[in-house]
């Protein structure tokens, strides 16, 4: 997703969750992973190409960095790599076909609204139909340049990012059930994170007295 709908994602997700510089740090770790050195040769950053089982490994790898930060007592470092893993999952329903077959079960207008999108229905994360957007370069990376878009997508396979991508609103109704997965799905990790930690370190991770 465009950093704009992940800040936003993470604003609603936390909301009341943690104090205002931890998610300062929670978000600019999220935002940093669509910097450049984040976009090549990293697809397990994003879900890209099909990288299913990198990306979980990744979350999980990030997940165990929280504590070894919190034993450590670097609350930063436990943050950021909450923004982290949270930029992964987030962008599993931008960049996957989820939402295309979560909502190819409803008829026409049948579907329920995006608030009430499933974002953890097994049977769709475990089937074979489950794709991500590959990364065609060097046509992929000319698709984000406005002039020329029009030109280089025909050239672009159907499977590529950039036609799979629900990145933004441009992409239609299914970013709003894409963005409401990514919320519902931030908030499952955040819970899931505090699960494995003690009420000390559920202390330290929510609440911050440093300054800025």
């Amino acid at each position: 997703m465009l950093k704009l709908y992940h800040r936003q994602i993470l604003q609603e997700a936390l909301e009341n969750k943690v104090d205002s510089r931890a998610l300062e740090i929670i978000t600019e770790a999220n935002l940093n992973q669509d910097a450049l050195r984040g976009q090549i040769g990293h697809d397990e950053y994003h879900f890209d190409n099909n990288a299913f089982k990198e990306s979980y490994a990744y979350i999980e790898k990030n997940r165990a960095k929280i504590q070894t930060a919190l034993k450590g007592g670097d609350l930063e470092e436990a943050w950021a790599a909450f923004g982290r893993l949270s930029h992964t999952a987030q962008d599993f329903y931008a960049h996957s076909n989820y939402i295309s077959l979560w909502l190819a079960q409803f008829d026409g207008d049948t579907a329920p609204l995006p608030a009430d999108v499933e974002h953890a229905e097994q049977v769709i994360i475990t089937s074979e139909k489950l794709q991500s957007g590959k990364l065609y370069y060097p046509l992929e990376i000319l698709s984000y340049i406005p002039a020329l878009k029009k030109y280089v997508m025909p050239y672009l396979p159907k499977d590529s990012h950039a036609w799979m991508n629900i990145d933004s609103p441009e992409q239609g109704r299914k970013f709003d059930y894409a963005f409401m997965a990514a919320v519902k799905r931030t908030e499952d990790e955040w819970h899931k994170t505090l699960s494995d930690l003690s009420q000390e370190e559920i202390h330290a991770f929510c609440h911050t007295n440093q300054k800025k």
